[in-house]
């Protein structure tokens, strides 16, 4: 049986520093920061068992933390063999409440052997990052469904793969589509995603921005940030897309559109950001220049065909830490970073996304738990949009911490909005 990680590790050389990335991302969460006020009053997950598989880095552990002191028994792993911090695993482990399974750079054999021991827990709310823990739960251990309220969803590739689920008919309990919601699509996706992915290939490199072509494969919100913030950084972006309105929206936005086949020829950077596989195939490294990068911001490691890049590849090394370097027949050398993995968190040098965009993701998420405790028997099996009221609730709480104020409607304007008989 897999043991908690602070029995794997010698936790006292890793407890301080995780305790020290904790309590700097604490410092600037204050969304976490007044949710936790209010659970520490009111105990709402009070006798629930909750199970994560979430990256676990210092943000997720200022969720899972703040779910503790709500009355949780929390037990987490990784959703990624390479984005755990075992540091803040470490430290995690050691805060009243929480039992942390997740440990860097394990096998398959050892990650679903966490996921298992995470279930072991009988968790009543999942709260999952790419859908493993809610699939693990329906394929192997079906007789918990019925005891498990409900859970929440982090990302674009899991909301996927339940939305496909809840079409078969195969999702037998709840789940909120976080990933969907305006406070973590506008914030998490396009800046989240678009400053981290970009400062892991540019600290993992040590090389510019500025000058390169970048080929940026989806136009999704995901992709919308790292176009964006690589064109802000002086590079010229091209994105491939297989969605016609996407596709005329980054032509819009001065972006160069064309498909993988020709963009192949013309990237020095490829980040590919779909959630889909076989992106970057066989016949587009033989038309790849050498030295490029390639990178993954989607989701799962499937997006670059790494596959048949070593099937056709002569030798390969390592060029830095990080880059594994692909030396071709002809010479060439085709770059990959973080093993085709995230690249925002499974570089060695990766610190996923800011501080301040987690706390509102996680934000809704810690909402979203409560809600199920709430009102779980108000949402029947499958997925659901999160409720606009949490979402705003989240906002109102950042803009406050913020010290920002707005304007509001007056009765009139109000009265206005919700009429069909005004004309002009």
């Amino acid at each position: 049986m897999t043991a908690p990680i602070s029995e794997q590790l010698n936790a006292d050389e890793l407890l301080e520093s995780g305790q020290r990335k904790m309590e700097w991302a604490r410092q600037h969460m204050p969304i976490m920061g007044s949710l936790r006020e209010s659970f520490e009053a009111d105990q709402p997950f009070a006798g629930e068992r909750i199970g994560m598989a979430m990256h676990v880095e210092a943000k997720t552990a200022i969720l899972a933390e703040v779910l503790a002191a709500g009355g949780a028994e929390v037990a987490i792993t990784g959703c990624n063999p390479l984005s755990t911090h075992d540091d803040v695993s470490v430290a995690l482990d050691a805060v009243d409440g929480v039992t942390s399974y997740a440990k860097r750079g394990v096998d398959d054999k050892e990650y679903y052997e966490a996921m298992e021991a995470v279930i072991d827990h009988e968790p009543t709310i999942t709260v999952d990052d790419g859908g493993d823990l809610v699939f693990a739960i329906h394929e192997d251990y079906p007789e918990l469904i019925d005891t498990i309220i409900g859970g929440c969803e982090e990302t674009t590739t899991g909301v996927h793969r339940l939305r496909a689920m809840d079409d078969d008919d195969a999702l037998e309990y709840p789940m909120f589509a976080v990933n969907d919601t305006p406070m973590k699509r506008l914030f998490d996706n396009i800046h989240g995603t678009g400053e981290s992915s970009l400062a892991s290939i540019a600290m993992t490199t040590n090389l510019s921005w500025a000058g390169k072509d970048v080929v940026v494969s989806g136009f999704g919100y995901c992709g919308k940030g790292v176009a964006r913030k690589a064109s802000g950084q002086n590079a010229n972006v091209i994105v491939t897309e297989v969605d016609p309105r996407r596709a005329l929206e980054a032509h819009m936005e001065g972006f160069d559109v064309m498909p993988m086949d020709e963009a192949a020829a013309e990237g020095d950077v490829f980040i590919t950001t779909t959630g889909n596989r076989d992106v970057i195939v066989e016949k587009h490294f033989e038309e790849m220049s050498d030295g490029v990068l390639l990178a993954n911001a989607g989701h799962f490691d499937v997006e670059i065909d790494l596959e048949a890049l070593e099937a056709n590849a002569q030798r390969t090394y390592e060029a830095r830490d990080g880059l594994q370097a692909y030396e071709m027949p002809d010479g060439r050398r085709l770059n990959v970073l973080a093993e085709g993995r995230l690249v925002n968190l499974a570089a060695p040098v990766s610190m996923g996304h800011p501080v301040e965009v987690m706390d509102q993701s996680f934000g809704v998420q810690a909402v979203c738990a409560r809600e199920i405790i709430q009102n779980g028997d108000q949402y029947e099996a499958g997925v659901h949009n999160v409720p606009d009221e949490l979402d705003r609730e989240v906002a109102e709480i950042k803009l406050e911490a913020e010290g920002i104020e707005m304007d509001s409607l007056t009765g009139t304007q109000e009265e206005y909005m919700d009429s069909w008989q005004h004309g002009t």
